[in-house]
């Protein structure tokens, strides 16, 4: 026979991250950011949910080395070229949009979300990992919510 713990009162807390990005295949760390957000939560054990409000605009969890953010940019343009013909292009734009189905394209293999446990108050991530919004279109305006939850 075993004890059960006693519950404690569940906790929820969101807010949103507002960035201007610069560029397509921009990487922009989060994670200070995020990693505050989780610290004065008051969340002791429980969850963070990173997610991007965007189809176009992807969460990664990846290493910040230079080197290798070139290569992941090198990936995503040798698997989803803008200069490949894509259906979507010829869907016509809205007032200040612009043809891009590579970008949506690109946005299928990554991911909209990312949930990051939190042990101890602090969000585990490990040595290397930074979380990262991944701006595949152009430069804009992007939002990421975080939604934390635990006890």
């Amino acid at each position: 026979m075993y004890a059960v713990a006693p519950s404690r009162p569940a906790l929820f807390q969101s807010f949103s991250i507002a960035i201007q990005t610069q560029h397509a295949r921009q990487f922009i760390d989060l994670t200070d950011e995020i990693l505050a957000g989780v610290e004065s939560s008051g969340i002791t054990e429980g969850m963070a949910v990173i997610a991007s409000q965007h189809t176009t605009a992807a969460i990664a969890v990846n290493e910040h080395e230079p080197e290798l953010l070139k290569d992941l940019d090198r990936f995503l343009c040798a698997v989803a070229p803008e200069s490949h013909s894509y259906h979507h292009n010829a869907v016509p734009c809205g007032p200040g949009e612009k043809p891009n189905g590579h970008s949506h394209c690109q946005a299928l293999l990554l991911n909209t979300s990312a949930t990051i446990p939190i042990f101890d108050r602090r969000a585990a991530l490990g040595r290397y990992q930074r979380i990262f919004l991944v701006e595949l279109d152009c430069s804009r305006p992007r939002t990421v919510t975080v939604c934390l939850l635990g006890t």
